[in-house]
């Protein structure tokens, strides 16, 4: 037979081939954390009712833990006042209501109709007016006298009651950008309930500078308790919320120019309820030597970022962070078990970092970029793998901006949109993969463009459009030109009743939300808050912007000209469109954790929120609230709802008509394993807690004080599998396993279904 020999190119193409098809077979590894819940807070219906011309309009939040069939069913003085259950929109308008008249919302599940929220009353107006108690002002060392104003704000549930607090940040006049010398006032951190009532206030005092580049403060629950710490650089001389100081209160590392570039560094929790420090570690990263972050007066040195990130895909983690335009070093830790435990540092003057210098941001954005689950770290034009190790650096450089989300739905995954500052980058606004870092498209400026937004603002082109300064017009998710006038850039909010985004900014320090009309690239204003002021300047930024009330459009916060008030501004505008609760997505909240951060960005989801988009997914979250304040209850069933959980010779099962009493009452405790976790301690046998055997049955067991044990009897309580006004309770070790009653005995099983879900259904409910 006669055998020709192919080509070395043809050969070597079929070799290739053959190992893409071979490669093709083989099947992808599926991470470990794919599937893993998330921590997320136990908020409550977030109701608001406002009067408006026709009425009071009312809106609530779908919880991230709802099932897709609820409805609701909304209430006045008592009194229902939807004629058919509310099942396509989370707001009405109540047009026999009046300013007098008190609200409350009902979750319907299979037909029954859950616990009433806690009842509001009717806003006169569009904010909420919340007072501030001003601190008094001082005179720094060199004779210059300072006031102070409301700066940056963020939200968090500090004492588990389901509501946001505020924890609101206080400049004094002369704060200065690090670029500037001069002494500033000492920064001020409250905490405000929305009544205006003040929970704490911390002194950061005289070795903390004011500026937007030193103080990056985080408020969040890190540790699975129910309730947010704040988390924050301190030093010798601040004075915690109880009026502790930390360190040496008479230290004073100010030097002539008013800046302190010797002398310890702190990291400092504290608890978001009392704001007492809980913990204080030296902070890393480090000062070390001022030089060798790129000058020796202490600008680049002193450039702070701090953010939250799932590392290991479940619970959160504090991230903080030092310098950008020349080295950068990142840092992680874990607040668990009232302690600080650092994962790793990131230096980009190690060896084989060197393309990580010099390309953060003056703001940084977290989310899983890369699909495992675990949060990634996107810092500027690089971005940090959850392990502390450098993903990919597309080496464009220093940015004023960038945003994280997926901004165009028509392709896989998430992207970053991010402007550039140096003449020579290559790009000076540009789309890349944020998992690879692959350019997708970008415009040359030669110019420092300092600022540039990523919103869905024409419902024409498919996705979010993209704009920027020095020219770069407004572009489609792929990069095409629509026009060359320019919105505003500054925020994007959802604001009115369709799916594409509004923009938020100012004129003259007064905070405005506008309408682009894509028609005639021209802006129809829907708000002017008068009375109130943007911050930061010329940038004119809002204290905070998130989805803190109602349904999922979102509330600007803005303090008022005198400082003497925050207002809290939401829509009422009416939606068919019903969105999960923006904060119970993971990108999104963790979007407002970071927002005070620098230079404040606006939030976004990690999902495509725009015009034309699929329905939302639902969030994998498991959410966390303290005990119970009442301590001890009985644990209803909701299926059989005469029967409650009770022991019977030690054995766990539930039952009617239970005597004695206490068999069917418990204790909700901290959990043994974990102050994230509960468990249940017997009423009439103290040192018994419910306790899952190794064969899963559930059993009444006294504590042997192993390991072994407080893991099989800690819990996580979370949203009742079929009403989600009740609770669920998994296993400590096993998410997908729950307390379940099976032909009345309790277990602990993984399933699914209807049935499964209503055994693994209980109401918390006092004796």
């Amino acid at each position: 037979m006669n055998t020709k020999r192919l080509p070395n190119v043809s050969r070597l193409f079929l070799i290739c081939l053959a190992v893409i098809m071979v490669l093709a077979l083989i099947p992808v590894q599926q991470s470990a954390y794919a599937n893993t819940p998330r921590q997320m807070e136990a908020l409550d219906r977030g109701v608001v009712a406002v009067q408006v011309n026709n009425g009071i309009f009312v809106s609530w939040r779908l919880l991230g833990t709802d099932p897709s069939s609820i409805a609701f069913n909304v209430y006045r003085n008592g009194t229902k006042v939807n004629s058919s259950p509310i099942a396509t929109s989370t707001n009405y308008v109540d047009s026999g209501g009046l300013s007098s008249s008190v609200y409350t919302v009902r979750p319907i599940v299979n037909g029954v109709e859950g616990a009433a929220s806690p009842q509001v009353t009717v806003w006169g107006q569009n904010y909420l007016t919340v007072p501030l108690q001003r601190p008094a002002g001082g005179t720094t060392p060199s004779g210059e006298s300072y006031t102070y104003s409301p700066n940056d704000a963020s939200v968090g549930d500090l004492d588990g009651d389901g509501k946001y607090e505020i924890v609101l940040k206080w400049d004094p006049s002369n704060a200065k950008d690090n670029a500037h010398d001069g002494y500033t006032g000492p920064v001020i951190i409250d905490a405000y309930r929305l009544d205006g009532t003040r929970l704490w206030r911390i002194n950061l005092g005289r070795n903390i500078r004011a500026g937007a580049h030193y103080t990056q403060f985080l408020v969040y629950d890190f540790d699975g308790d129910g309730k947010a710490e704040v988390v924050m650089k301190t030093a010798d001389g601040t004075v915690d919320g109880t009026g502790v100081v930390i360190g040496n209160a008479n230290a004073d590392y100010r030097n002539s120019q008013g800046r302190i570039l010797s002398g310890p560094e702190f990291l400092t929790v504290f608890d978001g309820l009392s704001g007492r420090a809980l913990s204080t570690i030296n902070y890393e990263p480090a000062r070390g030597t001022v030089s060798s972050w790129g000058d020796n007066y202490g600008n680049r040195s002193d450039r702070f970022l701090a953010g939250v990130a799932y590392l290991d895909g479940q619970r959160p983690s504090i991230i903080m962070a030092r310098g950008y335009y020349a080295k950068t070093m990142v840092v992680a830790y874990n607040w668990r078990n009232n302690q600080l435990t650092k994962l790793w540092t990131f230096d980009s003057t190690s060896s084989g970092n060197g393309a990580y210098a010099g390309q953060g941001n003056h703001s940084l954005s977290i989310g899983d970029v890369d699909g495992d689950s675990r949060d990634e770290i996107v810092y500027g034009a690089m971005v940090l793998d959850d392990n502390g190790r450098g993903l990919y650096s597309t080496g464009l450089g220093h940015g004023d901006a960038l945003h994280l989300g997926d901004f165009n739905p028509n392709r896989a995954g998430l992207e970053v949109f991010g402007v550039h500052e140096s003449t020579s980058s290559a790009y000076g606004a540009e789309l890349h993969d944020a998992r690879t870092g692959q350019i997708l498209w970008g415009v040359h400026t030669g110019a420092d463009t300092g600022r540039g937004l990523a919103a869905d603002i024409d419902p024409r082109y498919p996705g979010a459009e993209m704009w920027a300064s020095n020219g770069v017009g407004v572009r489609s998710a792929t990069g095409q030109l629509i026009t060359s006038s320019t919105p505003s850039i500054n925020f994007a909010i959802y604001w009115d009743g369709d799916l594409l985004r509004e923009l938020l900014d100012h004129t003259g320090g007064t905070g405005k939300i506008d309408k682009w009309n894509y028609n005639n690239s021209s802006m129809t204003r829907l708000l002017t808050a008068t009375g109130a002021v943007s911050i930061n300047g010329t940038k004119g930024n809002p204290s905070l912007q998130a989805d803190i009330l109602g349904d999922w459009r979102e509330e600007v916060i803005w303090p008022t000209a005198d400082s003497t008030a925050l207002r809290i501004y939401t829509t009422t505008a009416l939606t068919n469109h019903r969105i999960y609760t923006l904060m119970h997505d993971p990108i999104y909240r963790l979007s407002v954790a970071w927002q005070n951060v620098a230079y404040n960005q606006p939030p976004h989801t990690g999902f495509f929120l725009g015009d034309g988009m699929a329905p939302p997914p639902q969030p994998n979250i498991y959410v966390v609230a303290p005990p119970s304040s009442s301590n001890t209850v009985r644990l209803q069933s909701h299926n059989f709802t005469d029967r409650y959980i009770r022991h019977i010779e030690f054995r766990v099962q539930i039952d009617a008509n239970v005597s004695p009493a206490q068999d069917a009452q418990f204790r909700i405790v901290s959990g043994l394993a974990g102050s994230s976790g509960i468990s249940f301690e017997s009423v009439n046998y103290p040192g018994h807690y419910l306790r899952v055997r190794a064969n899963g049955e559930v059993w009444l067991d006294q504590n042997d004080n192993s390991s072994s044990f407080a893991n099989d009897a800690t819990f996580r309580r979370v949203a009742g599998l079929a009403n989600s006004s009740k609770s669920s309770y998994q296993m400590w070790t096993d998410s997908s396993r729950y307390l379940r009653h099976y032909d009345y005995l309790m277990y602990a099983q993984s399933g699914s279904g209807s049935t499964f879900n209503a055994d693994a259904t209980f109401a918390e409910v006092t004796p």
